[in-house]
Order: C-alpha cells, then structure tokens, then sequence
C-alpha cells in the first residue's frame, strides 16, 4: 500500500485541505487543517525555523505544527502514510500518527487523551459535534454536548502511567489494546483483516476500508452489532424517533396537535423542529408529550451516567423539568424511579417490539401568545391614539413638504447601495426581495426589539423557520466596506455565533439582514434582578453562557481567515436559543484586521461602559472585545448591571466596586443573591471574577487571548497572581507593534524554506 501527501479540493464548499491520501483511490486518511480550510493558492511551507505552517492567500496561518526551535533538519511521508519532522540525527519531532484526525491506518495509535473526529464539512451536520476518543476509564463515542452524551463506550480503566505507554493499534483484523506498552487483548476484534484503514464517520459509525476506499471496499460496521440500527445519535435527527424497521417519525400528540414537523418531508432522517420555539418567558403555556416505550441512547452507554433524580415518581419528573428552564426533555424509568433531565435532545428509539419502562416526557410550548393587556392598559392605549389623531391632523402639510425632501435625499443613498452591491454574494445562502420578507414578516408586524442601527422583526419563512429580520434605518450605513464585513460574516460558521440567513438590498428600500431566530432573546433579560418568583439562571448556566461567549470570540478571533474584532460585546448583543446556549450577535460594529497587522486604527466605536482604555488612542486589536467580555463575566457573576444609577453615587459604576472589594477581599460582596445554589459555588464565583479581572487590565497587552480563557474555563491554565485592579491605563505604548517575521522561501526541502502551493 501506497501513500502521498498534498492538497485536495471539496467541489461543492470550493475550499482546500492538506492531506495524506491512500494511493492509488487517492482516499483521506489524515487531514492537517481538517476544520480550517483553505483557499486556492493557499502554501505548505517548511521554514527556516523548521516549523511545517499551512498560509491561507491573504496570509493568515490556518495550521501549524509549532516546532520552530526544535532543531528540524527534513520532512519524510514514510510507507506507513506517516507524515515525519525530523532533526539532523534522524529522530521524530513531529508525526501525523501522534495527531489522527477521523482515521487510523494499519500500525495507527490511538493514545490516551487523542480521539477520531469527523470533518465539520462532511454531509451530515452532525460531524463537528461527534468523537471516538480513548481516555483512562475506556474508548467512547459520543455526542460532544455540555457534558457530552455518550452512545457506545468500553471499560478499561487504563493504569495511572504514561499516555504513551496506553493505546489502542489498528492491527489486521483488530483494534488491539496496550497497557503500559503490553497487549492486552482487543477492544474491537474479528472485523476484515485484509482492512486497509478504519475510518469514524460524520453519521457515527466506525466502519473499516479495504485499499480502494469505495463501498465496494467497505469492510465492516465495527459498532452497529453492539448498538443496533436506532442507538446512534442522529440516526433520526434531532427530535426523530428511530423504530425497529428504522423508520424516522416525528414526535405524535394524543390530542391530535401537531408540535413537531419533520425538517424535510422527503428526508425523514433529517429530524424534527418544534412547531413554537420553546420560550421561558411563556412557560405558563408549556406542557408534556408523553411517550411510552420510548428510550435514549445514552442510558446504558456511559458509565458515568448517573440520573439527575432517583426513587421519584413519573409526576415528579416532569415537575423538575418544568421548572428547569434549559430542560427540554426528561426521561422516566419506570422500574428504578430514575429520571434524567436532558437540555439537547437528539434521535430517540421506539421500543415497538419489545416494550420498555422508559417514558419520555418532551416539554412543548402550546401557543406563542401572551397575556393580553388588562382593560386599564388597553382605555390608556386607546386615549393615547386618538389624541395621537387628533395632533396629527395638525401636522399633515408639515409632514407632506418634510417627506418629499426625505425621498429624494433617500433614493440617491439607495442608488449608491444598489450600486455598491453585488448581484449575489457567495458566501450566503439567500438573497431576498423586500416582498418575500414582508410576506416573512407579516408587514413588520412583530418588533422584537430596537438599536442604534435599526428594528428588528420576528418572522417566519415558508418551510416554518422562525427567523429575525434586521430592517437598517439609513441605507448609507452599507458601503462597499461593510459589505466585505457582510459577506465575512455570511461565510463563518460557528454553534456560538448567531448565523446570517439572507440579506434584501433593493432600491428604494432599506437594507434588510436575515438572522437565525433565538427564542430566549438577549443575556441582559436573565442576569440582572428581576421580580420574585421569575425564572433565574443557576450557576452551572451562567458558567456555560460565559463558556459559550469564550469559544465564539476565540472562532473570530483566532480561527477564521481573517482576525475580526467585534467591537460592540454586551449583554445585548449576547443572544440565547431555545436551550440557553449563547451565540454572540450583531456585527454592525466589527473590523476585520490583517493578521500580519495584528492592530488597526479605527473611528471610536462601541457602547462606553464596555470600551477599553485603549480607545483613546483609537489603536485597536482583539483585546478590546477580551475587555468587553471581562465587564459583561462580572455582570453575568454578579447579577448587576455595569452602570446603575439606583446605586449609592460610589457604588453605581461596577468596575470602581469590584476595585474596592478586591483590595478589601470582599468580592462576594457585590454578587446579587438570587439563586439558591450561589452558596455551593462561591470558591467557582471569585475565580471567574478573578478571570474577569485579568481580561479588564488596563494594558492590553496583559490581557489573556481567547484561547488562553478557554483553558482556564478548562483547568488546564491558572490565572496570575500579580492581577492589578485599576482598569484603566492612559499611557499605553501605542506604537508598539507585534509583527510576523517575513521569510525567504528557497528551492530545497530541508534546512531552507520550502513551499507546496494549491492546485491553481
């Protein structure tokens, strides 16, 4: 067997990975830059330095193998498909076996702490969320959920000793297991032996491969003995019940309402969406599908597992999920009085054939209607609209003269956008008529909020999904630059990152922008006070909205093409979805920078209270959205707002009292006690408001990166002790500059640079 190593091209997503492939059927079975691709004219160079770095053809680094220093002479791809760095007496520096991505080839580890995870590009949308990682208690497959739902596992229990030293090794025929570098049996065993490569896919089967790669080169399913047809995560998509002829369904009520309907009427697989949204701030009007026989794939799966109630009865589950406002389904078993709460729910299984104890119970929302308003509310609306009549009567003839000049004013800026606005931009899935969103609308009919850039409108497309319709107020506010930042932002693809739909641009009207709808609305809603017995964030929520923040700066910060600053992070523009996860919103203030220029000069831009010091000079990088999110941790931690006028004159500005008490070791102080488990978490408290200080220091450049936030959330990095408290600094260093060192390349393949570049 063959291997080569280069670039390959996805057709339908025209972006370009560097690979290893199995010759002569040219099959993947290693991707560097696996989630991360490329464009055309994109370059694989071994540098001087002897780091091996993957430049997309605007120059920002998509991978890397981060061995500058470390002595490498050469790159060698041996015959077992492992791509090698060495150094200059023929030692391994760097290998592509110690880093699979979705495969594993003959004499392949898998260690402890690594895993298989299929493309974000592959056909099913679940790829980026699945892995088969091997970890000290066993192999697992699972969901990457928070926590992560678990549909096949094994036992090991590895020895306390080197990762090294435990793995598991794709020999013929066998996933063999090593304990301390002994065989030690198979985890998975009897499968084709003349397999050539075992590959994790983007449905969740691990199947084996013989050399040409094809299906008639499919070897074995190596779980679906153990698990069946129906046990895999998205088997039926999300809401989707899976029965024994593997046959998909949507959730059915008894009453004969409908409160789901399949994604796609022709793919049953695709799943299920809600009928109405759920929405926390309507749970008055929430109820129960209850469903016999119906079970979860996670139960018996993962060892860990344990049930979020025990020895209660059935009524008493579905009360702890009615009053849990993240939780979306609860699952009841009969014969241990088990019940688990679960917030994301994906493919269920209908037990027809052998009847189960297990009961699901999903919460639906019956209507999406509020109370009306009280008669008193109504006389005063009624009073106000007819004296409303009554003075505008007045003022017709003003309006008339005022609304011509208006008009004429408005349809040269409109011409300037039409002009400046391409026919289609590519990298968005819808360009709309104005018509087609005021059918969406209902004639902007449903408000759902207003900004300093526009309204925006609750609307629903014609295949039922809810969408939120941003209507700009001036047509100027779309130049030929913010367009480039509009198709940035129609091209970047995050679970926390609220997701552009369409975009409307005609004449004549304004600019109109398609957003994904997110039913529990903005973070401002649940962090502060609100009125006594009104639903309120627990910790464990609050820490993952943070958490959830985190990874969709990073994403714009550190994983796509460009840098892009957002500029404008606030509560507000934090949007939460039906299961409280968080997604960061409105882009209308974003800068995109070069990532060889690392800082830009910009007009002063944002909301004051969340702006970082550095504003004065009007020299800007990613660490102004790293301060932002310091004040809105501290809001989230602490369940006030970062100016609050009802305060005492020295307590109405956050950051001066979150001084104070640091320097006094007071911190809980300033938390607002309005969620009973406060108690229990207090250390986990004064460590993220710790977190929160480092990311407010007044010097950027002792802010941490994204990334580096990420760690701490993760317990892999510690926050420093030498935190100062004074958040504002005016003599920064503004023409400090961190630049990225330009290279020569030259013609040969070792010690000197060397460069692959992209089919052209």
């Amino acid at each position: 067997m063959e291997f080569t190593c280069g670039f390959y091209f996805l057709a339908y997503w025209k972006v370009c990975f560097f690979g290893i492939f199995m010759a002569p059927t040219d099959q993947v079975v290693w991707s560097a830059n696996q989630n991360n691709p490329v464009g055309d004219n994109a370059t694989l160079e071994l540098t001087a330095e002897g780091d091996l770095v993957l430049t997309d053809v605007d120059g920002s680094m998509a991978w890397s193998t981060n061995t500058t220093g470390m002595s490498v002479v050469g790159m060698n791809l041996t015959d077992s498909g492992n791509l090698v760095l060495f150094d200059k007496n023929n030692a391994t520096v760097w290998q592509s076996f110690d880093r699979p991505t979705d495969s594993l080839v003959l004499g392949q580890k898998l260690k402890v702490g690594r895993k298989l995870t299929p493309s974000a590009f592959a056909s099913n949308s679940a790829g980026g969320l699945l892995s088969l990682s091997l970890t000290h208690l066993g192999l697992f497959a699972q969901i990457e959920t928070d926590p992560p739902q678990v549909y096949f596992s094994v036992w090991i229990n590895f020895p306390n000793t080197s990762h090294d030293s435990n793995y598991i090794e794709f020999i013929e025929g066998d996933l063999a297991l090593f304990m301390n570098s002994t065989r030690n049996g198979s985890v998975l065993s009897g499968f084709d032996a003349s397999a050539q490569y075992i590959k994790f896919e983007s449905d969740g089967h691990l199947r084996s491969y013989q050399p040409d790669g094809s299906e008639r080169g499919l070897g074995d399913d190596l779980l679906t003995p153990e698990l069946g047809d129906c046990n895999y995560p998205m088997v039926c998509g999300k809401y989707g019940i899976c029965n024994m002829d593997r046959q998909c369904s949507c959730p059915t009520s008894s009453d004969g309402k409908s409160y789901f309907k399949p994604v796609s009427v022709r793919d049953p697989k695709l799943g299920c969406v809600e009928t109405v949204p759920l929405s926390c701030e309507a749970s008055q009007f929430q109820t129960f599908l209850e469903l016999n026989d119906t079970s979860y794939f996670t139960y018996y799966r993962d060892p860990q597992l344990t049930p979020d109630l025990a020895n209660i009865e059935k009524e008493s589950c579905r009360k702890a999920c009615a009053s849990n406002c993240s939780c979306t389904t609860a699952f009841f078993l009969n014969d241990s009085g088990s019940c688990y709460l679960l917030s994301q729910v994906f493919s269920l299984i209908y037990l027809e054939q052998t009847p189960s104890n297990s009961i699901a119970l999903i919460k639906v929302q019956n209507t999406n209607e509020v109370p009306s308003l009280g008669n008193r509310k109504k006389s005063s609306i009624l009073k106000v609209i007819l004296l409303s009549c009554s003075v505008g009567s007045l003022i017709v003839l003003t309006i008339h003269y005022a609304v011509k000049n208006i008009l004429a004013l408005r349809r040269q800026e409109v011409d300037e956008v039409e002009e400046d606005y391409p026919e289609q931009l590519p990298g968005l899935p819808t360009r709309f008529t104005y018509d087609d969103l005021l059918a969406v609308t209902k004639g902007f009919s449903k408000k759902l909020g207003e900004g300093g850039f526009g309204s925006v409108f609750e609307g629903t497309l014609t295949d039922g999904t809810k969408v939120a319709v941003k209507r700009l107020d001036r047509a100027r506010q779309i130049k030929k630059s913010s367009l480039v930042e509009v198709e940035t932002i129609g091209n970047i693809h995050h679970v926390n990152l609220v997701r552009l739909i369409g975009i409307c641009a005609e004449k004549f009207q304004r600019l109109l922008l398609v957003y994904e709808y997110m039913s529990n609305g903005s973070v401002d809603r649940w962090i502060f006070h609100k009125s006594k017995g009104s639903f309120v964030l627990d910790w464990k929520q609050r820490r993952k909205i943070i958490y959830d923040i985190v990874k969709g700066l990073n994403y714009l910060h550190e994983e796509c093409r460009w840098k892009i600053v957002h500029m404008d992070i606030k509560p507000q523009n934090i949007l939460l979805d039906e299961n409280f996860n968080a997604k960061v919103a409105d882009f209308g203030l974003s800068k995109m920078l070069d990532r060889d220029k690392n800082q830009a000069e910009t007009t002063v831009r944002g909301t004051p209270s969340y702006m970082a010091p550095e504003w004065l000079s009007a020299t800007i990088t990613e660490k102004v959205d790293v301060y932002s999110f310091g004040v809105v941790v501290l809001e989230i931690v602490c369940g006030r707002k970062v100016f609050d006028s009802s305060q005492n004159e020295e307590d109405r500005y956050l950051l001066d009292v979150f001084k104070r008490k640091a320097e006094e070791g007071r911190l809980l102080d300033i938390v607002e006690n309005t969620c009973e488990d406060q108690q229990l978490n207090r250390p986990h408290m004064v460590n993220m408001m710790r977190l929160a200080a480092w990311c407010l220091q007044g010097d950027f450049s002792k802010r941490p990166s994204m990334l580096m936030v990420i760690k701490v959330l993760d317990g892999v990095m510690q926050i420093p002790d030498d935190l100062g408290y004074e958040f504002s600094h005016h003599t920064l260093n503004i023409d400090a500059r961190v630049g990225q060192k330009n290279v020569d390349f030259g013609p040969t393949i070792s010690v000197l640079p060397s460069i692959l570049s992209t089919p052209r």
